[in-house]
C-alpha cells in the first residue's frame, strides 16, 4: 500500500510500504478516505522530535471498515469511523479513569500510544491507504450513516478540533 513515511527532516514520502492487517481479533481494518495534517507532524517535519525514520505519519484519520476481528461487536464492515488521536484499550485503570491518553497496556514499558507518533507505541499512522485500529470497539468513533455522502470534517485530533469541527459544522 502507498503511504507518507518520515524518512527525516523535511524529507517525507508517499512509499509503497507493507499492508496494514488485522492482528487481534479486537482490530479492525481501516481503508482510510481522509486524514489530517496536524500542527504536531510540523514538529516531526521540522526535526524537533526524535521520530524513527520509515514511520508512517499519520493520527487525523477516518476511512470505511474494510476487515473486522471476531471479538468486536459495536463497529460493523461498512461502518464510516473516526479513530482518536490515542490508541486506548478502554480496559486499564487509567482508561477506566478517563485518561485515555494514558492508557497502560497499548505502549509497553511507557503509558500512552499513538498512531504514527514518535515513541508513542508500534502503530503506523493514516497516512496510508489503509490503517489497523486496535481494540476497536473502544477506538473508533462510529460516524452517521450519511457522514460520507455529507463529507462531514470528521478526522480531528482529540484537542479542541472535534468540537469546533462539529460545532460549527465545518465542510471538507
Amino acid at each position: 500500500m502507498k503511504a507518507l513515511v518520515y524518512s527525516g527532516p523535511r524529507d517525507v514520502r508517499v512509499k509503497n510500504v507493507t499492508d496494514a492487517k488485522s492482528e487481534r481479533p479486537t482490530d479492525v481494518l481501516v481503508r482510510i478516505t481522509s486524514s489530517n495534517i496536524c500542527g504536531l507532524d510540523l514538529h516531526r517535519y521540522e526535526g524537533r522530535t526524535d521520530m524513527e525514520k520509515g514511520k508512517v505519519l499519520g493520527h487525523e484519520n477516518r476511512g470505511q471498515v474494510v476487515e473486522m476481528g471476531e471479538a468486536v461487536d459495536r463497529i460493523k464492515v461498512g461502518d464510516c469511523v473516526c479513530p482518536p488521536f490515542n490508541v486506548a484499550c478502554g480496559l486499564c485503570k487509567n482508561c477506566e479513569a478517563g485518561l485515555t491518553g494514558a492508557g497502560l497496556t497499548t505502549n509497553p514499558g511507557t503509558a500512552g500510544a499513538s498512531y504514527g507518533f514518535a515513541g508513542m507505541g508500534p502503530y503506523s499512522g493514516g497516512q496510508a491507504e489503509y490503517l489497523r485500529v486496535p481494540y476497536a470497539d473502544f477506538n473508533c468513533l462510529k460516524l452517521p450513516d450519511d457522514a460520507q455522502e455529507k463529507r462531514m470534517t470528521t478526522s480531528c485530533c482529540s484537542t479542541f478540533s472535534p468540537l469546533a469541527g462539529t460545532t460549527r459544522n465545518w465542510r471538507a
